[in-house]
């Protein structure tokens, strides 16, 4: 199976913006007692619903704390995630909330990297046998008409960058919030047990790298959709 990383098609024309952020949130991380970095990372779950919460106040405002505090709430969300899901500092909940305008295509990206697409385009990828595709309702007002029903895809992290690819040296993440020891690489190089069987787009665990399997790219040009760019990325 071959692999491809996904980008925003800067050259398609497309006007359609989106201003919106999702309804709840973890804190991220200050000052970690074991690496000393402040940080959170932009995972999302769309699909999830944090209303069966108490504390629901806790997740509304984008924010760091101490790392005791950031464990604490991650483990009033962690029964609410779906199989499989992993949780870091900054992880989003809930659909995404604003305002979009402009001229759409098949897919569109937020600035963050949030992968949105047509109803009718997901439909279509769907009924062309595109496995494990989860789009999720969106709370963004439209100013104009005739605007097309945008939903979020939900993308696991699963699967992970090959050593080959890091640099001389490298050390593992912070055995206390989780946080790589270097920057995402230029060059990538995926690590070909860690990558999941059944899902035909997905992030990487580690680097958050949004990631698509051929079955999907052969969809997307097949059926004509348009809006993303696809570039292969090797695996060992």
């Amino acid at each position: 199976m071959n692999y491809f990383a996904i980008d925003e098609d800067r050259a398609a024309g497309y006007t359609g913006f989106v201003d919106a952020a999702h309804r709840w949130k973890l804190p991220g991380i200050s000052n970690c007692p074991g690496c000393k970095a402040t940080w959170g990372s932009n995972l999302a779950y769309p699909s999830v619903d944090l209303t069966p919460v108490a504390t629901l106040a806790n997740f509304e405002t984008a924010r760091t704390e101490p790392i005791e505090e950031y464990e604490r709430l991650r483990e009033l969300v962690r029964p609410l995630l779906p199989p499989g899901a992993v949780l870091k500092p900054g992880t989003t909940f809930g659909p995404s909330v604003g305002r979009a305008q402009g001229r759409f295509g098949s897919f569109t990206m937020s600035w963050l990297g949030d992968l949105m697409i047509r109803r009718e385009a997901l439909e279509k990828l769907q009924a062309h046998g595109v496995r494990g595709l989860k789009g999720c309702h969106m709370q963004v007002r439209f100013r104009q008409r005739n605007a097309p029903e945008l939903l979020e895809l939900e993308q696991m992290p699963v699967g992970r960058l090959h050593p080959d690819c890091l640099p001389p040296g490298y050390e593992p993440p912070c055995s206390r919030c989780g946080r790589p020891s270097v920057d995402k690489p230029k060059n990538l190089l995926l690590d070909a047990r860690t990558l999941p069987d059944g899902l035909d787009l997905f992030r990487l665990a580690d680097y958050s790298t949004e990631l698509c399997t051929e079955r999907f790219v052969e969809a997307c040009l097949r059926l004509g959709l348009d809006g993303v760019t696809f570039h292969p990325v090797p695996t060992a």
